[in-house]
């Protein structure tokens, strides 16, 4: 089995357990700068954008959330949700979709809404109804102009996925990374979903060059950031890598690279859903990949 599908079913999986315990969530608010809030509950983070015309959420978590989310909501504003963005198509953003979708249109990016529309391999998970699918999607970037504010999606081409966008609010100085960034961790590169390595580097690296010293960085998962905290996740994407790739140069299968522990110094970024030795797997499997298509 692939290993990028393997890593889904198992989200899947702890997604279905943590079903049972949704009771227990709570969503905390927090001030991000700006008319700009996150929401961290189970799942993504959550943008929001407040205003005189209205609430923008950017991704939306599990739809058995969705009532505490907008309890959560009304403790900024009184407002409806207009927007929905999402950041890419993994159900711990996109879950709520069909809820919000009700009474706000849902954009993303048109990879988003094909990878939703087909379901994972072996239905896990299955295709997504007809009301969690974005009705707005584009390629490059979109601007919606709302609360004062243009707030600007980017796509960002094979890094976490196919199909992630990366959200500018541009007057209230904050980015949202979607899980381009994940702070404080290894990252989960959906491979099978279109992901790469090199792909995610370029795309930061481009945020990076974009953004502001005093920037609000909202992580797809994790705390609240600074640029110097995503410039130093990025390092360590490439340092990783490096690594994986002398050890390919020198012969070396995946098996010996975990045994030679040879990411042993990033440990500290090994959480329930990426050890490090996933981690060496997931860096392992895309340089080779990503040599073979290169000899063809």
């Amino acid at each position: 089995m692939r290993k990028g599908i393997f890593v889904l079913m198992i989200l899947t999986a702890m997604v279905a357990k943590a079903q049972r315990n949704f009771d227990e969530v709570q969503i905390k608010v927090e001030k991000v700068a700006g008319n700009i809030y996150m929401l961290v509950g189970a799942g993504g983070n959550i943008g929001v954008s407040i205003g005189d015309d209205g609430i923008l959420i950017v991704d939306d978590q599990y739809a058995p959330l969705a009532p505490k989310i907008k309890e959560a909501l009304r403790t900024i504003s009184d407002k409806p949700v207009k927007f929905v963005l999402n950041t890419h198509y993994h159900g711990d953003h996109t879950g709520g979709n069909e809820v919000f979708g009700e009474t706000a249109p849902i954009i993303a990016h048109t990879n988003v809404r094909r990878r939703l529309a087909a379901g994972s391999p072996g239905n896990n998970p299955p295709p997504a109804p007809k009301g969690a699918l974005p009705v707005i999607t584009f390629d490059e970037r979109l601007m919606v102009h709302l609360n004062g504010e243009t707030i600007r999606a980017v796509h960002f081409p094979h890094g976490h996925t196919d199909g992630d966008a990366v959200i500018y609010f541009t007057q209230s100085n904050v980015v949202h990374m979607g899980d381009d960034y994940f702070a404080g961790r290894f990252p989960f590169i959906d491979l099978d979903g279109g992901g790469s390595v090199k792909g995610l580097i370029a795309g930061i690296e481009k945020v990076l060059s974009e953004i502001k010293p005093d920037t609000k960085v909202i992580p797809g998962h994790g705390p609240l950031s600074t640029p110097a905290d995503l410039r130093a996740w990025v390092t360590m994407l490439k340092d990783t890598s490096a690594i994986v790739q002398k050890g390919i140069k020198a012969g070396k299968k995946v098996d010996q690279l975990k045994k030679e522990k040879v990411l042993k110094k990033y440990d500290a970024l090994s959480w329930q859903f990426i050890s490090t030795d996933t981690f060496i797997e997931t860096l392992y499997k895309d340089a080779t990949v990503a040599s073979q298509k290169h000899k063809h």
